[in-house]
């Protein structure tokens, strides 16, 4: 089901089914030579000087024996090296993926081990000291290429400098330019491009392979429902290990010749796109949690004088939005005072925070509260959610700025088919319908069933005009308000290894960080009490005891070395009772009545987030 004219499909195919990395790169490179490409800093490439420096790579990358097919693993932030050296891998027909920079050298080692790759390219000493207990234990690893000279261990010719890669790549490829050119003529948009490490339900990491027609449907369907300029201003932010980033970051910009400004720190996101002035921004809730809180403080610090026809535009402009996000017709007199509300008001103060650029605004990698979508609305800035996964390429739904509903994540994309099954689980179909998981053996299985059709693990409901609304998870991932896939089995699993744990609830849907209950077991923890001397050995007591706390400490701390920075649980709670099927916290085979916890420790769940 969806709501875009039906030849749209063939449309964005046709295009898309022409269109690989290396072709769309040399089309820039010819067109847009002298246009700007990437922008850190004060430094600024070309598109033509992106291409040469990705032929220099690509020759160089070719020396270190990375062949069609093998996978490159990259840990690194968002520099130009990434683009580079990714650009340069899909020259050669190879599959890079990206490692979050949080992962813990546990989760380094399996995915370096699962990915079997044979080149992985890493920033410096941190990224480094994680990798290196697991080298050993990597037998199709070949070169290491590492970005910070400095950190690179001496005499151990596993390794190479990035600079050193790139002037032996460049001395090749000026001597014989074309051996470039021959290295990516006959990929197909077919043929794999890129993987991503994603969550499953069991906490297991899987490897997510996108290919070019995946990467490149995507960006043409995207720009069929919301067009961007040719060469506008964007902004990449999130980790290049994101789907979201990597689709937006990497393809999109190809495909539009986009002006990239890099930002590595979040503080700078607001102000980065009011100077660049990017028409089209994605944001993960956290972001725009935090822009509405600004505009909170900058309006109540107003005196009144200025505070109060500013809450009088905000209010104006918010009943219009309202009622453009509910589907319904917006009176004349109500456009109209939203119309001088903008023009007299909510403009000029987007335009005092260099927001006044911004087209289209969305949200998604996690759900985001009502009440924020309307308080940012009653300013003109319009965020509407999308919804998807690294399965479906990033956006497989859509709220548009002529056509939204506030609280759902739109209608499909042009050539994606959506059903439900009769327990509300979403089906998805079509060309961004990723090309398989990454079989321990190098092989890429099909996920999804004999008719196409993919089990998301959502689970959602249809309006009237086919729009989705998400309300529940099949699978159990915790989404953090930063879009961070989580699994809290696993975490919970970590917990529960300590004899004084008999459950655990992993908490962080939504929120910006992980915390925890503790459930204490009502057995082993007297035993444990009383060895340790304590006065006292009744569950209740022994819940608010500084010995048991201090245990349960050293517990959390010793399971977060095992984690990624998201993963890590900030803060917890020791509950006094004990969880039971016979209480209802519990399922007859012992597992988590999630939603019942969350509902019985609503206001201990919101102490752990005070602050926040």
């Amino acid at each position: 089901m969806g709501a875009f004219d039906a030849n749209l499909e063939a449309q964005c195919l046709s295009l898309a089914a022409q269109l690989t990395l290396p072709r769309l790169l040399q089309r820039n490179a010819t067109e847009y030579a002298d246009a700007p490409a990437l922008t850190s800093g004060n430094s600024t490439l070309t598109w033509g000087q992106l291409r040469e420096r990705t032929a220099a790579l690509t020759r160089g990358l070719c020396v270190l024996g990375l062949k069609r097919g093998e996978r490159m693993m990259i840990m690194m932030s968002g520099r130009p090296e990434h683009w580079i050296i990714d650009y340069a891998a899909a020259h050669l027909g190879a599959i890079s993926c990206t490692a979050y920079q949080t992962l813990s050298t546990e989760q380094v080692g399996y995915v370096a081990r699962h990915s079997a790759a044979t080149v992985v390219v890493l920033e410096g000493a941190d990224e480094l000291a994680r990798w290196w207990p697991v080298l050993e234990s990597l037998p199709a690893l070949k070169r290491i290429v590492v970005v910070d000279a400095s950190a690179l261990p001496r005499g151990d010719s596993r390794f190479i400098s990035f600079a050193d890669l790139e002037a032996e790549g460049r001395a090749l490829h000026e001597a014989n330019p074309q051996a470039f050119e021959d290295a990516w003529k006959d990929l197909r948009p077919e043929d794999p491009l890129a993987m991503m490490y994603t969550s499953g339900t069991t906490g297991d990491p899987k490897g997510v392979v996108l290919s070019h027609l995946n990467a490149f449907y995507e960006a043409v369907a995207v720009d069929q429902c919301v067009p961007i300029p040719m060469r506008a201003p964007s902004i990449a932010y999130l980790p290049l290990a994101h789907v979201a980033e990597r689709e937006l970051g990497l393809y999109r910009a190809l495909y539009k010749a986009l002006h990239m400004h890099l930002c590595t720190d979040p503080a700078g996101v607001v102000p980065l796109l009011a100077r660049s002035r990017a028409p089209a921004f994605f944001g993960v809730p956290r972001l725009w949690e935090k822009l509405a809180s600004s505009l909170r403080l900058k309006v109540d610090a107003f005196p009144p004088a200025q505070r109060e026809p500013l809450l009088a535009a905000h209010a104006a402009a918010l009943e219009s939005f309202r009622l453009r996000g509910a589907g319904k017709p917006v009176p004349p007199e109500v456009q109209q005072k939203a119309a001088d509300a903008e023009a007299r008001v909510l403009e000029p103060l987007r335009k005092s925070m260099g927001l006044d650029a911004l087209h289209w605004t969305s949200s998604g990698s996690a759900p985001i509260p009502v009440d924020i979508l309307e308080y940012l609305g009653g300013f003109g800035i319009q965020v509407l959610e999308v919804w998807g996964m690294s399965e479906t390429t990033g956006c497989a739904t859509i709220n548009i700025p002529t056509d939204f509903r506030v609280g759902s994540v739109g209608r499909p994309i042009p050539g994606l088919q959506l059903k439900l099954a009769e327990d509300g689980e979403i089906f998805v179909r079509g060309p961004v319908v990723f090309m398989g998981y990454l079989a321990p053996d190098g092989q890429i299985v099909r996920a999804t069933d004999e008719d196409g059709w993919l089990a998301t693990g959502d689970i959602g409901t249809l309006d009237a005009d086919g729009f989705l609304s998400i309300t529940d998870r099949k699978k159990e991932l915790i989404i953090t308000s930063s879009g961070k896939n989580i699994a809290p089995s696993k975490l919970e699993g970590m917990l529960r290894a300590h004899p004084l744990v008999a459950q655990a609830l992993a908490i962080g849907d939504g929120h910006p960080y992980v915390t925890a209950l503790i459930s204490l077991d009502p057995e082993a923890a007297p035993v444990w009490a009383r060895a340790k001397g304590l006065s006292s050995v009744a569950i209740e007591d022994l819940s608010r005891d500084p010995i048991i706390q201090a245990e349960l400490e050293s517990l959390v701390a010793a399971a977060n070395v095992r984690l990624s920075r998201s993963e890590q649980i900030k803060r917890f709670h020791v509950v006094p009772e004990a969880w039971s099927p016979v209480t209802g916290e519990l399922t007859v085979t012992l597992k988590l009545k999630r939603r019942v916890l969350l509902a019985q420790y609503a206001e201990r769940i919101a102490a752990l987030y005070a602050n926040a």
